[in-house]
């Protein structure tokens, strides 16, 4: 028997980094949302013990895979609790469609989409706030895949506040084909200029849950774009040549490198995507029409 779910990537709004903690991780505040681009996941709970197949090659299918990782901590929580479960093990295909290493969110949203898939499959055996326990174990992002909608993330990215009528907007989206290396982009962000903290806390409280539709568009901002430009100058160049051909402003998801670029009404959206796959297609460049979800 098997099942099949969808598991969405994100976009990072707004990203603003606003300190380092003493145990190396950096804090931020950033506006997340999941976009309708998806990997699919297929699940089988015929056999015993964790398997984990792909069919991109660089994505692992050990141990070291996030999606392996959180089958492997839901058993291990149902082990401790001395639960038992009525499944002895699972197998799971990744088809990957989000891009790999582009920040956003691939590996954290398959990892969110087989705690949940395991939990409805065991009768729901854990609450929310548990999932989300242990979702922050994994990485900081799964718990945002596990929260639902859109959301504001404080602290490293566990820390998660509702966002209620952000206005629906069609997305283009590339990936300029570079796998980026998240440690690296924050590393170098240390020796990089920051934006302000009142700038910060201005462009987030601008988007505070005040019960009005919420317009993103002029709050666009990443302070890692820095840092990933300077490492992989591939990626400022193909921002820049998606600003000037869409005539609009382009921003980076997460550490990068994926580039994004907010469209009203999706007949723009789709003229844009055109625009761009007419003139920077090759290279190793992928590109995606795509959309906010609000839920």
């Amino acid at each position: 028997m098997t099942q099949t779910r969808e598991s969405r990537a994100k976009l990072n709004l707004f990203l603003h980094v606003t300190g380092r903690r003493p145990d190396g991780f950096h804090e931020l505040i950033s506006l997340m949302t999941k976009i309708t681009l998806a990997d699919e996941l297929v699940f089988s709970f015929q056999g015993k013990g964790i398997q984990v197949t792909c069919d991109h090659p660089g994505v692992p299918e050990d141990d070291s895979n996030l999606a392996y990782r959180a089958a492997n901590r839901f058993f291990s929580a149902c082990h401790q609790k001395k639960i038992a479960v009525p499944v002895a093990g699972v197998a799971i295909h990744i088809h990957k469609n989000i891009p790999v290493g582009g920040g956003l969110g691939g590996g954290s949203s398959n990892a969110a989409t087989v705690l949940e898939v395991l939990n409805t499959r065991c009768g729901d055996l854990f609450s929310l706030e548990q999932l989300l326990e242990m979702g922050r174990h994994l990485g900081a992002d799964v718990p945002f895949f596990l929260f639902g909608g859109p959301a504001l993330a404080r602290g490293i990215g566990e820390k998660l506040t509702r966002i209620q009528n952000l206005k629906p907007r069609h997305v283009v989206l590339c990936d300029p084909g570079i796998h980026v290396s998240t440690a690296e982009v924050f590393g170098r962000h240390d020796f990089c200029l920051t934006s302000q903290g009142k700038y910060t806390i201005k462009s987030a409280s601008n988007v505070l849950p005040r019960g009005q539709p919420v317009d993103i568009g002029s709050c666009m901002h990443n302070d890692l774009e820095a840092a990933a430009f300077g490492l992989y100058p591939e990626i400022r160049s193909t921002r820049d040549e998606m600003a000037h051909l869409l005539q609009r402003p382009v921003a980076m998801s997460g550490s990068g490198g994926s580039l994004f670029a907010l469209f009203s009404h999706e007949k723009d959206a789709k003229q844009g995507y055109e625009r761009l796959c007419k003139h920077l297609a090759g290279g190793g460049k992928h590109f995606f029409l795509t959309a906010l979800l609000n839920g």
